[in-house]
C-alpha cells in the first residue's frame, strides 16, 4: 500500500505543477492584456507595446522601469537582432509623459519630480546608445515623451496618422528628453521653431522635417512587422533594405510640398537671433501674415520657457546626447520648483481655459541671472547616465 501510493507521489506533483503553469499562463494573459506597457520576444525581435490607449499612451514611471531593464536584457542578448516599440489604440504612439502624476507630485514635494525624469532621460540614454537596431513605428500622436521614446533610435517610421509635436513651451515646460539633441540638428532653423512655438506637423511631413526615416500607410504596420519578425539574423542594412522596400511603395501624399517649405526662408532668418526679444523685434519688423501668426503663438507662451527653450537649443547644437540630457534634468527640477508649470498644466489640461497667468508674464522681466541658474550643475543631484 504505501509502495503505491509514493508511486502515486510524482504523479501528483506532475498534475499539480500542470495545474500550476496553466493557472499562471491564465494569469499572464489576463495580466498582459491591462498591462500597461507589454514586452515579448518574437522571432528574433524584442518588441515593446505601450498599452495605455486610454491614456494616448502616454508614458508614466513604472512603464518606464519595465522598458528600461528589458532594453537593455535585449541589447545584450545575441538571439536579438532587433527591437520594435509600438502603441496600441489606433490614436496614439504616445502622447507624452504623464504630466498630471508629475505634477500632483511637485505641488506635495514628492520624490516623483526627480525619479521621473531621472527615469525618463536615462531611458531616452539607452535608447541612443542601443547597439541593436530600433525601429518605432510612430503611428498616431507622437508628442513630449513619445518622441523621446522614438528620436534617438536608428528607425521612426511615419504614417498618414503621424502628429508630431514639442508643446512644451505652451505649458510652462521646455522640449525636453533629448530635444536640446535632435532640435537643433534638423535643417536649418526648423527644430528652433518647433521647439519654440510647438507646431503640429502631421503624416509625411513628419519625414520631411527629418523627424521620421520612413514613411509606410497606417494599414501596412502590421504586414511590416511580420516581415521584421521574420527577418532570419538581420543587420542593420537587412533592416533598412526591408524599411526602405515599403517606404518606396507608399505613395501617399508623395506630391504634396513640405507644408513649411513656403516659410523656410523667413524661419531661417526670423529664428536665428540670440535671444527671445531679437526673435519677437524681427517677427514685428516683418509683419508678413506668417510673422504675425507667430507673433500670436509666441505671445501665449511662457516667457520664461521660451528664454530657456531657445538657450537649451544653441547650447544642445554642439553637445553629446549626455551632456543634453544633463542640462535638461537641471532645467526640468528648475522648473519644478517655479510655477509657470503648475499654472500651464492647470489651464491647458485641467481647467482648459487656455488662459494661464505666466509669472514673470513678459519676456524682459526674466532675467538672465534667473536663467543662468537653471543651468547650473546640481552636485550630487546631477543626472547619472
Amino acid at each position: 500500500m504505501a509502495g503505491r501510493v509514493l508511486r502515486a507521489l510524482p504523479r501528483l506533483k506532475t498534475v499539480n505543477r500542470l495545474q500550476v503553469i496553466l493557472q499562471h499562463l491564465k494569469m499572464s494573459n489576463q495580466t498582459d492584456s491591462t498591462a500597461e506597457v507589454l514586452l515579448e520576444k518574437r522571432g528574433g525581435a524584442g518588441i515593446i507595446t505601450l498599452n495605455r490607449p486610454k491614456a494616448l499612451n502616454a508614458l508614466n514611471l513604472p512603464m518606464i522601469q519595465q522598458i528600461y531593464p528589458q532594453l537593455k536584457t535585449w541589447e545584450q542578448d545575441p538571439e536579438t537582432f532587433l527591437i520594435i516599440i509600438k502603441g496600441t489604440g489606433g490614436k496614439a504612439f504616445c502622447a507624452g509623459g504623464d504630466i498630471r502624476a508629475i505634477t500632483e507630485a511637485g505641488k506635495v514635494g514628492g520624490k516623483l519630480v526627480q525619479e521621473f525624469f531621472q527615469g525618463e532621460y536615462r531611458l531616452n540614454n539607452a535608447i541612443g546608445t542601443c547597439k541593436k537596431p530600433y525601429v518605432a513605428l510612430i503611428d498616431g500622436i507622437t508628442m513630449g515623451g513619445g518622441v523621446g521614446l522614438s528620436i534617438h533610435g536608428h528607425f521612426r517610421v511615419a504614417t498618414e496618422k503621424t502628429l508630431f509635436a514639442m508643446p512644451e513651451t505652451a505649458i510652462g515646460l521646455f522640449p525636453d528628453v533629448g530635444g536640446g539633441y535632435f532640435l537643433p540638428r534638423l535643417s536649418g532653423r526648423v527644430g528652433y521653431y518647433l521647439g519654440l512655438t510647438g507646431y503640429r506637423l502631421k503624416g509625411r511631413d513628419v519625414l520631411k522635417a527629418g523627424i521620421a526615416t520612413h514613411f509606410v500607410e497606417s494599414e501596412k504596420l502590421p504586414a511590416l512587422e511580420k516581415d521584421l519578425i521574420a527577418l532570419k539574423s538581420p543587420s542593420k542594412e537587412n533592416i533598412a533594405d526591408l524599411l526602405n522596400s515599403y517606404h518606396k511603395k507608399c505613395t501617399v501624399d508623395q506630391e504634396k510640398k513640405f507644408v513649411l517649405d513656403e516659410h523656410m526662408e523667413k524661419i531661417n532668418s526670423l529664428f536665428s537671433a540670440n535671444s527671445m526679444e531679437e526673435i519677437v523685434k524681427k517677427l514685428k519688423q516683418d509683419g508678413s501674415p506668417f510673422a504675425i501668426k507667430q507673433l500670436e503663438t509666441i505671445n501665449k507662451m511662457s516667457p520664461t520657457s521660451l528664454k530657456l527653450t531657445l538657450r537649451q537649443l544653441r547650447e544642445g547644437a554642439s553637445m553629446s546626447l549626455q551632456e543634453v540630457l544633463r542640462m535638461e534634468y537641471r532645467l526640468s527640477q528648475a522648473c519644478m520648483k517655479g510655477q509657470d508649470f503648475y499654472e500651464g498644466v492647470r489651464a491647458v489640461l485641467i481647467d482648459k481655459d487656455q488662459s494661464p497667468k505666466w509669472k514673470p508674464p513678459a519676456l524682459e522681466d526674466v532675467s538672465d541671472e534667473f536663467v543662468d541658474n537653471c543651468f547650473k550643475p546640481l552636485g550630487n543631484d546631477d543626472l547619472k547616465l
